[in-house]
């Protein structure tokens, strides 16, 4: 008999979890509470084991034709000098810069049209309760539908709501003392396919990066620990943003005059989650739920996309879902762990507090992409996406959709 499978959430996990599913041969529903899809975000890439998934559901041609060209990122001072660069081409296009650089609103697009024909998409809709009976998980919608599924897989975000329902306090929620705010803005006269990062004393930085859209992703952090502003209002987390910014010199004073008329604003506190299972009964958790690394790592792609490939294929390989969700977790747990093995100083080091702590940094980096130290620092720079061996579930090499 076909399982009936729930996914909550339709970023990346969710959409790619989908379409694997379906492939496997399972009826696959995907609930998302926004009202329609989620465009926008910020820059992400596509590396490791990331880009075999994606290629194994034909979708890499597609992803390079909507990449953003990002060809180096260059550290300035406040004259726009260029202090250190590291290029795509450096550290085998593995560094910071990967060969694949697409929006993050253009994957998940790309992922929602590849499995919208096979998967049906709740738009505006949430879970509101469920109660996994033993042998069906009963679900109630906050619309006021009510259905069963043979299995449940959350697949949401750092804070889901739906992992609370199932897995109650057992996350834990590691703060990486650091804040972030993205946002679009239009592109200036020195923006290029160059991205270009500014720091300035007191753990703040700026950096802005090219899209294929015409306009330029913002990204300002703050590195402190955590103070709750994450929980204030958009109109009161902007204007913190414009005090804590005001002062920064380089071309800040133009970021924040954009921020009033972003419309994709987006503020957050950076940090992990870290759980101790990964499925509870009938209900299992994906990519951020269960073990966001933090943009930091540069892995949150490679895990949504492998971590959805190897549930969706341990869930064909048997039809115990206990059997499978357990395979699940012991093929993807080393991977994760080292994902997430993130220098707690780390923010400390990309936004230092002084003026000397700007320049040692700099010089650091314009040392590391020389011949002599590139190798060590590729082992710095470099994230551990390709740390895993994809088995081979098969149901792969499908034909590529339109890149159209």
């Amino acid at each position: 008999m076909k399982r009936h499978v729930l996914i909550t959430g339709a970023s990346i996990a969710g959409p790619a979890l989908a379409w694997w599913l379906d492939r496997h041969g399972m009826a696959v529903t995907v609930v998302e509470r926004a009202p329609s899809f989620r465009d926008g975000g910020q820059n992400i890439d596509v590396r490791g084991a990331g880009r075999k998934v994606v290629q194994r559901m034909g979708l890499e041609d597609a992803i390079r034709q909507r990449t953003t060209h990002e060809e180096a990122i260059a550290f300035v001072d406040e004259r726009n000098n260029v202090r250190a660069r590291i290029g795509a081409e450096q550290f085998r296009g593995n560094g910071p810069v990967a060969e694949l650089e697409i929006l993050r609103g253009e994957l998940a697009r790309l992922l929602l049209d590849h499995s919208r024909g096979s998967a049906e998409y709740l738009f505006g809709d949430r879970i509101a309760a469920l109660r996994d009976r033993g042998d069906k998980v009963e679900v109630r919608f906050e619309r006021g539908d009510e259905r069963e599924y043979d299995l449940v897989i959350v697949a949401e975000g750092i804070g889901s709501s739906t992992r609370a329902m199932q897995f109650g306090d057992e996350v834990k929620r590691v703060p990486l003392d650091l804040y972030i705010a993205y946002f679009a803005m239009p592109r200036g006269e020195n923006d290029g396919n160059v991205s270009r990062w500014f720091n300035a004393p007191g753990g703040r930085s700026v950096f802005l990066r090219p899209d294929n859209l015409g306009t330029t992703r913002a990204a300002l952090s703050l590195q402190e620990k955590p103070r709750g502003y994450e929980k204030l209002s958009q109109d009161e987390q902007k204007a913190l943003l414009k005090e804590r910014f005001a002062d920064a010199g380089w071309e800040t004073p133009r970021v924040l005059a954009a921020l009033d008329e972003a419309k994709d604003f987006y503020f957050e506190s950076i940090g992990q989650v870290k759980m101790p299972r990964w499925s509870r009964g009938r209900v299992a958790l994906v990519g951020d739920a269960a073990y966001c690394a933090s943009p930091v790592s540069g892995m949150g792609t490679s895990l949504a996309l492998v971590g959805a490939y190897v549930l969706a294929g341990e869930l064909a390989r048997s039809d115990d879902h206990a059997r499978a969700f357990a395979a699940y977790e012991r093929i993807m747990r080393p991977y994760v762990d080292q994902a997430q093995d993130v220098p707690k100083a780390g923010p400390r080091i990309a936004q230092p507090q002084t003026r000397t702590g700007i320049a040692l940094q700099q010089a650091a980096l314009s040392l590391a992409t020389r011949p002599v130290f590139s190798w060590i620092a590729g082992r710095l720079l470099s994230p551990p996406a390709d740390k895993i061996d994809l088995p081979d579930y098969g149901k792969s090499a499908p034909i590529a959709p339109s890149a159209g």
